[in-house]
């Protein structure tokens, strides 16, 4: 039984799946992750075959206002689509399906009959509880957020309309517009298995059937693996330090934030370890350490705090870990999830990217070290997420499907 995994959009969009991948090839699939050519060295290092997708968010440029990340989201997913077919052979039985490349994969369920299954990291269906996610707003009340979570699915159809009709006309199918398909899925209860935890995001009440919460799934990571001899050095030297990053986010931005970063902790008198990621963050001094791409696994349960952009697999990380978060989200999906760790009390109240000081990042970092609430809040949520497996459930599904 072949599954082909197919994902796209920066690395918090992609890693998650290795580890999701790994647990299906453990019970006996062959998988294969589709990505843009990126994170091929992610895929084969969990033992998946890789298949290249075409596009690369980096090459349409990093977007902050919300007109700039239609025009680039529009521009990557054309991109994509064309030559999302080429890498579905006639070989795979079931495509699971991300957020980002279900919008192609229906066209392609359509045209060769190969069965799918939705693995989202963000919940995309509109609901009553909360405000779509790519809104970043508070709560408009029930019927106002599943208004504007309408409005949200409709934008998104939008981004999609060029590349499904090109798609379309490539696989000999009627001409169909991308709302018009994700009403059919919507109404044949299209199954989709939402990987985050419950204890952020609870099931919605008012959902359809066939959606479902099922838990994070972990990027995949050696076992055996150890952090880098000049990191552990530095964590032994002294108090547990508090890490700075930014993921993706933020390119061209390294010196400034650098320096924020290190005039923040000195202030709030912390030793720090600064993460470049696209920013390109770096500092040296006994008191800080500059690393690059390391597991999250290994390193958070480390620290006393972790700052960072509010993307989902780093605000579970951080969760998974017990450890507090002072958020700054920048773009998309990022406000929305660092709303919800303030909710839980795992964090302070966000800081918006556009306002970060020294000042405003050093007064939230005394704030969620000092304050043991933060810490406690953070603990009760990973001992939830102790009861929640992703990609068991995820297993369970598959096999039920398959019938395997």
């Amino acid at each position: 039984m072949r599954i082909m995994i197919a994902a796209a959009g920066s690395r918090g969009d992609v890693a998650p799946y290795t580890g999701l991948g790994a647990e299906l090839r453990r019970a006996g699939y062959d998988v294969a992750l589709a990505a843009t050519d990126t994170f091929a060295p992610l895929a084969r290092e969990a033992g998946l075959e890789f298949r290249s997708l075409p596009a690369d968010t980096r090459a349409h440029g990093e977007a902050t206002s919300k007109r700039d990340l239609m025009r680039a989201a529009a521009a990557f997913t054309t991109e994509l689509g064309q030559g999302f077919a080429d890498a579905v052979d006639k070989g795979t039985d079931l495509l699971l399906l991300s957020t980002t490349t279900a919008p192609l994969g229906w066209h392609l369920t359509e045209a060769t009959g190969t069965p799918s299954l939705g693995v989202y990291l963000q919940p995309t269906t509109p609901t009553g509880d909360f405000p779509p996610v790519v809104t970043g707003a508070r709560s408009l009340g029930r019927l106002a957020n599943r208004a504007t979570g309408r409005f949200a699915l409709r934008m998104a159809d939008r981004v999609y309309a060029q590349a499904v009709a090109q798609m379309r006309r490539r696989l000999t199918l009627p001409p169909a517009s991308p709302s018009e398909v994700r009403r059919r899925q919507e109404q044949a209860n299209w199954p989709i298995l939402h990987g985050f935890s419950t204890a952020l995001v609870p099931r919605p009440s008012d959902w359809r059937p066939g959606l479902d919460v099922v838990g994070n799934w972990w990027p995949h990571h050696d076992p055996a693996g150890r952090l880098p001899d000049k990191l552990e050095d530095f964590l032994s030297a002294g108090p547990r330090p508090v890490l700075v990053g930014f993921g993706s986010m933020a390119s061209g931005d390294g010196e400034r934030l650098s320096e924020i970063a290190v005039r923040a902790l000195r202030r709030a008198g912390l030793r720090g370890v600064l993460q470049a990621g696209s920013a390109g963050l770096t500092a040296d001094g006994e008191d800080v350490l500059t690393i690059g791409d390391v597991p999250h696994a290994l390193l958070f349960p480390r620290l006393a705090a972790v700052v960072h952009h509010g993307g989902a697999g780093t605000s579970a990380a951080a969760l998974r870990a017990g450890v507090p978060a002072v958020t700054v989200p920048v773009t998309a999906d990022q406000p929305f999830w660092a709303g919800r760790l303030a909710a839980i009390g795992a964090a302070t109240a966000p800081v918006p990217f556009r306002s970060l000081t020294a000042e405003r990042l050093a007064d939230a970092l005394h704030q969620v070290v000092k304050q043991q609430t933060y810490s406690r809040a953070a603990a009760r949520t990973a001992q939830h997420m102790t009861t929640e497996d992703g990609a068991r459930k995820t297993l369970e599904t598959v096999q039920r499907l398959t019938g395997g």
